[in-house]
């Protein structure tokens, strides 16, 4: 008997949760000594340099190398990390669940829940990347309830969005203008979207392709449900992504208020935390006394006295305890409570949602950026208490990651917003249109392939170089917007990584090296140029070859919703067999493609990528352009 809807997500949780599981297992019994660094999922050999209270009583340890004058290396634990802490010289010892911080080039900071107590002399740790069975836990929860739903606004919206019932919008909907305005004046196409999810009575999506100003439309979307009176749910799947929603809407005034682990939240955010302004709330001051009186009667009434307490004193104390704490609690409850109604709108990730926080808090709109970048069951989180949504996004970039091939196979890996589009088209959706990131030679191809010639330079950026810049120099490398450098029949050849399923291509990041130097040279600084490849081994190769920390370095999934002056492609593939591997997820490169707002310099193997359609389209457009070359041109390092 197949799967129902529901049943089918519920299964696909089941299967992520055993492979995640499975690759914790695979990575804790090969990732010893160097091997677990080189990994990117731990780092080892820590000791504890600084610790002090933190948020909400927490312990904040400070963690490097125990010899100083050593860097740590390059890893998936950024800040916002889940990860475990774990004494290493023992084989069985606790470990402490945490959150990372902030990280520099020697340290690391973590904040635990509590302070962590090693059972050794001058211990080391190790630091792990760990799951988040929380999230994965509100997700079940989520989907249970929506398919038990089967009346009222919960179990209305579930038909439209299981393509039941058709999506209604109303007509003549129009902008409010106010005083404070929008940080930019809409385009025509970002007026339209935002008119249009303003119309919608259920849901709606505005599709934003690469530097369309997605963010600038749905921070105007917010800021009118505002003025209409609305309370707004904004949401996005990562910490970045709804801090970058929280600083724009802060921008324009908006009172926003922000939920989840300040450890979590950019620094310079982290006022705007529900955590810390319930911290620095004067009321607060009374119920931390009220709290402190608690634990001294209840010590107190459980201290040995010679002298025998009257009948029933103790049992008084300890009511007394009881009744302070409580009030404590409601005190904290009601200042929780007061802060969340008195903010216009509240940003939070999709799994962030506390219900011990919200109550029964409603909303009358959701909205979710990158929505395309996330599994349904994470979207059903915030609809359990919103009458109305819009999904902003792009399902022609990356999409959710699936760790489950089964899973993958049940199609786990469509999120809502895509299926949403398939199903409904331009009922449904509006696309945005006029970018404002790439010369317009970078962007056409990206514009042809995946958004049918739709989309249109704005005048700002269409023929910018980066020769116009004052600072970079007018040679041939900075007066064109791209290139491609073809390694066949080179010593480029790709490899194997030695542990893990990698590659990495020694000789393409060679060619790559050479190029950045070349650009450095010109004058382009450090912090204008990004690296980016689909292959974790070839950016670990690649930073320990460029040996500059200001240059960022990483794979594609790093770089979504980014851009920089200068951008270095590496595809690594090149074999005798004419496979790609995993670059045959175009959406991935399509994200590559896009980063660049002044130069995009491709390295590749043609006589490997042509045997993909889309890979021979992407020559011959490099051709057309009067921008293909090849290894044998450049000069030697």
């Amino acid at each position: 008997m197949p799967l129902d809807h529901f049943q089918r997500l519920l299964r696909c949780l089941e299967l992520e949760a055993e492979a995640e599981a499975a690759e914790i297992v695979k990575r804790s019994q090969r990732a010893t000594g160097d091997a677990a660094e080189r990994a990117g999922v731990c780092l080892i050999g820590l000791t504890i340099r600084e610790e002090e209270s933190g948020f909400g009583g927490r312990a904040v340890i400070t963690l490097g190398k125990r010899d100083r004058r050593a860097e740590l290396p390059w890893s998936k634990l950024n800040s916002g990390s889940p990860v475990v802490l774990s004494e290493e010289q023992l084989s069985e010892s606790g470990a402490w669940r945490g959150v990372v911080t902030d990280r520099n080039r020697e340290t690391i900071t973590v904040v635990l829940a509590q302070s962590p107590e090693p059972t050794s002399d001058r211990p080391t740790f190790r630091l792990d990347l760990s799951s988040d069975e929380i999230s994965r836990e509100r997700q079940r929860a989520a989907v249970k309830k929506v398919a038990a739903a089967d009346s009222g606004r919960l179990a209305a919206l579930k038909r439209k969005l299981l393509g039941e019932e058709s999506p209604e919008f109303t007509t003549g909907v129009g902008l409010i203008t106010d005083e404070r305005g929008s940080n930019r004046p809409l385009d025509e196409s970002q007026r339209t979207s935002v008119e249009h999810a303003l119309a919608s009575k259920e849901v709606a999506v505005i599709h934003g392709p690469p530097g369309t100003g997605k963010t600038t439309a749905v921070v105007e979307l917010i800021r009118q449900a505002v003025l209409r009176g609305e309370r707004v749910l904004a949401c996005a799947p990562s910490n970045l992504a709804v801090d970058n929603l929280l600083e724009r809407l802060l921008a324009t005034g908006e009172r926003a208020i922000r939920i989840g682990h300040p450890a979590r939240v950019l620094p310079e955010l982290r006022e705007h935390t529900l955590d810390l302004q319930v911290a620095a709330h004067p009321d607060l001051k009374l119920a931390r006394e009220w709290t402190k009186q608690a634990w001294a009667l209840r010590r107190q009434a459980g201290k040995f006295t010679r002298t025998a307490p009257e009948r029933g004193a103790r049992r008084e104390q300890r009511d007394e305890a009881k009744r302070l704490l409580a009030d404590a609690r409601k005190m904290e409850e009601r200042l929780v409570a007061h802060l969340l109604d008195s903010a216009t709108v509240v940003c939070a990730t999709l799994t962030g949602l506390d219900d011990e926080l919200l109550g029964d808090l409603q909303f009358d709109l959701a909205v979710i950026d990158e929505a395309a970048q996330t599994t349904e069951p994470a979207c059903w989180i915030p609809l359990l208490r919103a009458k109305r949504l819009v999904l902003a996004g792009d399902h022609c970039q990356l999409p959710p990651t699936i760790l489950s091939s089964e899973s993958q196979r049940l199609g786990f890996d469509l999120s809502l917003m895509q299926r949403l589009v398939e199903q409904w088209g331009d009922v449904i959706s509006r696309q945005l249109t006029t970018q404002y990131r790439m010369h317009e030679q970078i962007m056409r191809f990206s514009s042809v392939e995946f958004y049918d010639s739709s989309l249109i330079a704005a005048d700002s950026v269409r023929e910018h170089l980066l020769a116009d810049l004052s600072h970079i120099g007018t040679i041939p490398l900075t007066q064109t917007a791209m290139q491609f450098i073809d390694t066949a029949g080179s010593d480029c050849v790709e490899q194997a990584e030695s542990e893990g399923s990698s590659r990495n291509n020694p000789g393409e990041a060679d060619v790559v090296a050479r190029q950045v130097q070349e650009l450095l040279d010109a004058g382009v600084t450090p912090a204008e140029i990004a690296v980016i490849t689909p292959y974790a081994a070839q950016a670990r190769l690649l930073r320990t070859l460029i040996g500059n920390a200001a240059i960022e370095i990483d794979t594609v999934d790093g770089f979504q919703g980014r851009e920089k002056e200068a951008v270095v492609i590496s595809f690594v593939r090149s074999n005798a067999t004419g496979e790609v591997g995993f670059l045959s997820d175009t959406r991935r490169t399509n994200v590559a493609l896009t980063r660049a707002r002044r130069k995009l310099i491709v390295i590749g193997d043609s006589s490997t990528l042509a045997n993909h359609e889309f890979y021979r389209r992407l020559l011959d457009h490099f051709e057309r352009e009067g921008a293909y070359g090849t290894v044998w041109d450049q000069p030697a390092m």
